[in-house]
């Protein structure tokens, strides 16, 4: 199949996954020809020759490092095969392989690749046997970069070897920076062989409109029925819930095309979940047959779904905001990689619980980067079906690229058209990006001005882009704009000041950031039984060779993104994190976890402000690519870390943050993104050690739809309070400050949302006690916990192995009780939850008793 088209009911198609075995050419090897000295070992297909090793234990990341580029490596499968029928073609599609891959099935050549990126099918009828071997070789990637070519005009430090700006291949494995060592090698994309009966169905165009209230949905295909079978009809079909539309297609028959489109009146639009529902409608082609008997015959093939929505990009005077049908969206969300980036495989399970995540999270896009892969199908139907945006970069990041070869052009150009191809008609694609800090890098190593806008980008692929997704937005590249690339007032740019750059959290703001296409990297510590993975059996140090190995950092740059967390760890809780990391390790990584958390939902607070000029942010990395203190948000094993925590209450669509003016006071934010208005009931209450300072503030609100709201603390009390504590006439009136989101029902006290201010900054004593206790009951396969807190508790921290909490690193306001679910990580759940509940403020953990 190709493109949208995911199963035609004539057509029997197998996957080819069992059997395969893989070999390394040895250096004895006599002839690159042949898989001679070859020895042969269980493959998996697909994937990679990193996984297939892994697999069979010759190769982990504890392991000696090895250089799968340097080798030649042979797939091979023998595999039956039914002879073809008549009225029928059998074709062998390779949906990837990477990168420099012969293909020879029964002795015959077949495929001679040299883009990882692109597809391939082939007709086979005439080779198969009924028993047949397929034989794959993957040539060295070093060799051909061993080969003198011109220079680029600048170079990038995330590479170590310049040249692979020739080969259309993954940076995955290639960038020692940040990326595990292993470079994907093999069949990373299914094999499969196909039995097509009558017809094949060849390009097609699949276009989703929204006109007035109605929509309308083109499809032009590429049909040719097979010699002896005649098309007689065609028809389109689009259906959801118990409504069905169908409309009948116009037949055209040189070239063979069927064409036409069909409206739905009163359609149900797709909004990203954050502001709706993401409606879908399932589409089918329905194909009347005559065989050559004079039999009538119905095909029906499945176009996967379509969702109809408007977008618009508003670039206007540096802007760079995003609106889906006629409403403004803050688009927040992370950069996706690949949830096992050694195989560069997953379930669709996998897929659907890692989207959960995010969902739950509160974000609405996920940027797919040029430095990866393309993703599957699978991930993108989620995406569809969860109401997740996407942003995607063609696969360029950072270097100089041949355009001007001929060879080189022409493989962009298929790649780019299959990748269109199987983007049409999904709603989720909101926005299409030449490449990953191509401008930027151009910019920042000092080439030339015009060096800084090619062809490829801001031309071949922008008029690609226009002819085969119309209506999504197209941008060159992910920093564009502005005097300089990355000039973060100017379109999108890859915003570093909080973080890479050192500056102070009032950055986020002065900087007024246009769209951060990425932000806010640190080297997220993981959970301790995540931090286990690393050297099983060893107290693990932050100093140890392995844990600074998998540290991301800049090559050539003389820190790493440890530093950029301690440097606001020390801003933050005021304690030298040198001195901290020998006296009191664990404190450290305790202080490590919350301080990224904190300043990801500082910034994220300021960035959703009314005021705010920012149309969204995307935090580099959604996941970890392996275990380690890595820029993911998630580990590797699919822990959400602190910073998750912390940045899923900020985002979600209805929430409260406080802001502090200086001497303009404490400034309170309400953000209702639903359609409609509601009513809710605004708590304030100030407390001193663990004491209430007055009564609470209390304040019915009507939040308009789609509104931010900003209320004055002060407006709240009858007289002045110097509630930023920016006059300081002697000590501050309070030390911790609770705003409450709450129905407007009083009897109904459950928060919606909440916000916490410390008037000096975040605490950073320990008491002795917080009167922390915690119990946990069954509810089903899951357990519910109930946290009591006697005095204030910071950051309070769940830890039971084998079990994730929906939320914790929360704070708790003096007398409050805490409710939340723990469910297990696998399932059903072998055991009760055991394990501790941690105040970052207290001593001592509390231990979860278990209800009767």
């Amino acid at each position: 199949m190709s493109g949208r088209l995911l199963a035609c009911d004539s057509h029997r198609r197998t996957l080819i996954a069992d059997g395969w075995e893989i070999g390394a050419a040895t250096s004895g090897a006599s002839s690159d020809a042949d898989p001679t000295n070859v020895s042969w070992s269980r493959a998996r297909v697909p994937g990679t020759v990193a996984a297939s090793l892994r697999d069979s234990g010759q190769w982990s990341f504890e392991s000696a490092p090895r250089q799968f580029d340097a080798e030649q490596w042979w797939y091979r499968v023998r595999f039956a095969a039914e002879p073809k029928a008549r009225e029928e073609r059998v074709i062998l599609g390779l949906d990837g392989l990477a990168t420099f891959a012969q293909v020879r099935l029964n002795g015959e050549t077949l495929v001679d690749s040299t883009n990882m990126f692109l597809q391939h099918r082939c007709d086979v009828g005439a080779l198969l046997r009924s028993e047949n071997e397929l034989l794959i070789r993957f040539s060295p990637l070093d060799a051909f970069l061993n080969v003198r070519r011109p220079r680029p005009r600048w170079r990038t430090p995330m590479v170590r070897h310049q040249q692979l700006r020739w080969v259309r291949t993954s940076l995955l494995g290639r960038t020692p920076g940040w990326s595990p060592p292993a470079a994907p090698v093999g069949p990373w994309r299914p094999v499969w062989l196909e039995h097509q009966r009558w017809v094949e169905i060849g390009e097609h165009r699949l276009q989703a409109q929204v006109v007035g209230d109605s929509g309308r949905l083109a499809l032009s295909c590429a049909v040719s029925a097979f010699q002896g079978v005649a098309l007689k009809g065609a028809r389109l079909i689009v259906a959801r819930g118990g409504r069905r539309i169908e409309s009948k297609l116009a037949l055209q028959d040189h070239p063979g095309l069927v064409h036409g489109e069909l409206e739905l009146p009163n359609v149900d639009l797709w909004w990203p979940h954050t502001h709706g529902e993401p409606s879908l409608y399932r589409v089918s082609l329905i194909l009347d047959l005559e065989d050559s008997a004079g039999h009538e015959q119905r095909v029906e093939a499945d176009l996967g779904s379509v969702g109809f929505r408007t977008l618009r990009l508003d670039r206007e005077s540096g802007r760079f905001a995003l609106s889906v049908n006629g409403r403004h969206v803050f688009c927040r969300g992370a950069a996706w990689t690949p949830l096992d980036c050694v195989s560069l495989q997953a379930t669709s399970t996998e897929y659907r619980e890692a989207i959960e995540r995010v969902r739950h999270a509160g974000m609405n896009m996920l940027r797919v980067a040029g430095p990866l892969v393309y993703e599957s199908d699978e991930f993108l139907d989620c995406c569809d079906s969860a109401g997740i945006l996407l942003w995607q970069d063609f696969m360029f990041a950072n270097m100089d690229y041949p355009a001007e070869d001929a060879a080189f052009a022409s493989s962009v150009q298929a790649e780019a058209r299959q990748l269109l191809s199987r983007l049409q008609g999904r709603p989720a694609l909101a926005v299409l990006c030449g490449n990953s800090e191509g401008a930027q890098q151009a910019a920042m190593s000092g080439a030339a001005r015009e060096c800084w806008a090619p062809p490829l980008f801001e031309v071949e692929l922008a008029a690609l882009a226009s002819e085969l997704s119309p209506g999504v937005p197209y941008c060159p590249s992910s920093t564009h704009g502005g005097a300089f690339p990355f000039q973060p007032n100017e379109g999108p740019t890859s915003y570093y000041g909080v973080g890479a750059y050192f500056k102070p959290l009032t950055d986020a703001r002065r900087s007024e950031v246009r769209f951060a296409s990425e932000c806010l990297a640190f080297a997220n510590v993981p959970e301790d039984e995540t931090l286990a993975l690393l050297s099983p059996g060893l107290a693990l140090r932050c100093h140890h060779a392995r844990w600074k190995e998998r540290v991301p950092r800049d090559l050539g740059a003389g820190w790493d993104f440890d530093d950029v967390r301690d440097h606001y760890l020390e801003r933050l809780f005021r304690v030298d994190p040198m001195q901290l990391r020998y006296a009191d390790h664990d404190r450290y990584l305790r202080l490590g976890r919350v301080t990224s958390g904190e300043v990801m939902a500082a910034t994220f607070a300021e960035w959703r402000r009314s005021a705010s000029t920012c149309g969204g942010a995307l935090v580099w990395f959604l996941g970890d690519l392996w275990p380690g203190a890595g820029w993911g948000v998630i580990d590797s094993t699919g822990l959400p870390k602190a910073a998750y925590y912390y940045i899923k209450r900020v985002l979600q669509p209805l929430t409260v943050f406080v802001s502090d003016e200086d001497c303009n006071g404490l400034v309170i934010h309400i953000v209702n993104e639903a359609a409609t208005a509601t009513r809710v009931r605004l708590e304030v209450q100030l407390f001193r050690l663990s004491t209430r300072v007055g009564a609470p503030a209390v304040k019915a609100i009507l939040l308009d739809a789609a509104s931010t709201t900003q209320i004055r603390a002060t407006d709240l009390y009858d007289g002045f309070l110097d509630l930023s504590y920016s006059y300081r006439f002697g000590p501050p009136s309070y030390d911790v400050l609770h705003a409450a989101l709450r129905h407007e029902h009083e009897h109904e006290h459950a928060s919606l949302a909440e916000a916490f201010h410390f008037p000096q900054g975040l605490p950073n004593s320990i008491g002795l006690d917080v009167g922390l206790t915690a119990n946990a009951s069954a509810v089903g396969d899951a357990w519910r916990l109930n946290i009591q807190s006697k005095g204030f508790a910071q950051s309070v921290h769940v830890d039971t192995p084998g079990f994730v909490p929906d939320d914790q690193y929360f704070h708790m306001s003096p007398n409050s009780t805490r409710t939340l679910m723990l469910r297990p990580r696998t399932s059903p759940a072998l055991k009760a939850p055991q394990g501790t509940v941690h105040a970052l403020n207290a001593a001592s953990p509390c231990f979860i008793a278990i209800a009767s």
